[in-house]
């Protein structure tokens, strides 16, 4: 019987990246080896790290999501307690007396001063400012603004000045001096002569132009050449007959 030979083929090592002859002996070297042992090693290692790591990171999401959860939390119970206030009428969160609470906006609002009061962050806006301030900035701009509003009312108070009349006249002739001549003489003057045309001098040419020989052919080379020109066109404009 004859007996055929069969190839093994290659086997790949993943921690060595490389490729050995597939039969036990040869896998089993390699197996052994300190180079497959080292690469083994720090593939482990590589692994256990990317674990822990990936384990920090869910623990820290999970902290994340509790904070959340806890403000969110927090936030809401502020919300119902604000809202039973309301029902309520109960202004105790209001900064003194004076304050209204506004339904409309939410905030309390002072006529005297024009301020709104946010009770859940403690700051003041006006429409003045056109932003949210502390306490002592919001008191400042009102004091400051009843002040420039105190200076323009009694500004607005004071008598005017009294007003001339000047009479009409029905007829007649105008009363004071009557200028007759125009203010400018020259506006009227049609054609002025210019300072500038005057003063403008015509350039005088002193030197005939001299013609060359050269040039003085061309010329009459080309004045012989319009007259044959023109000779040729004179039976097609239909000026003469040709029998």
């Amino acid at each position: 019987m004859t007996e055929y030979w069969v190839s093994q083929g290659n086997k790949w090592c993943d921690f060595c990246k490389i490729y050995i002859a597939n039969n036990p002996l040869s896998i089993r070297t390699h197996e052994i080896g300190k180079r497959h042992k080292d690469n083994v090693t720090k593939r482990l290692a590589t692994m256990q790290k990317e674990g822990v790591a990936k384990e920090k990171e869910q623990q820290q999401a999970a902290r994340a999501l509790q904070q959340i959860e806890a403000k969110a939390k927090k936030s809401y119970q502020k919300d119902l307690e604000n809202s039973q206030r309301t029902v309520d009428g109960d202004t105790s969160a209001a900064p003194g007396d004076g304050w209204e609470f506004d339904s409309t906006s939410g905030y309390y609002y002072d006529k005297s001063t024009g301020l709104y009061f946010d009770s859940n962050s403690g700051f003041y806006y006006s429409d003045g400012l056109g932003k949210w301030v502390t306490q002592e900035e919001a008191y400042a701009w009102a004091k400051t603004s009843q002040a420039n509003a105190g200076q323009s009312s009694s500004s607005k108070t004071k008598p005017s000045a009294a007003v001339a009349t000047v009479p009409t006249i029905k007829g007649g002739q105008a009363p004071g001096l009557v200028v007759k001549k125009p203010l400018n003489p020259m506006r009227t003057v049609k054609g002025a002569p210019s300072a500038i045309a005057v003063n403008k001098r015509k350039r005088e040419d002193s030197k005939p132009k001299v013609i060359s020989k050269e040039e003085e052919a061309a010329l009459k080379a080309r004045e012989a050449a319009r007259k044959r020109m023109e000779d040729r066109e004179k039976p097609l404009m239909g000026l003469y007959r040709s029998y």
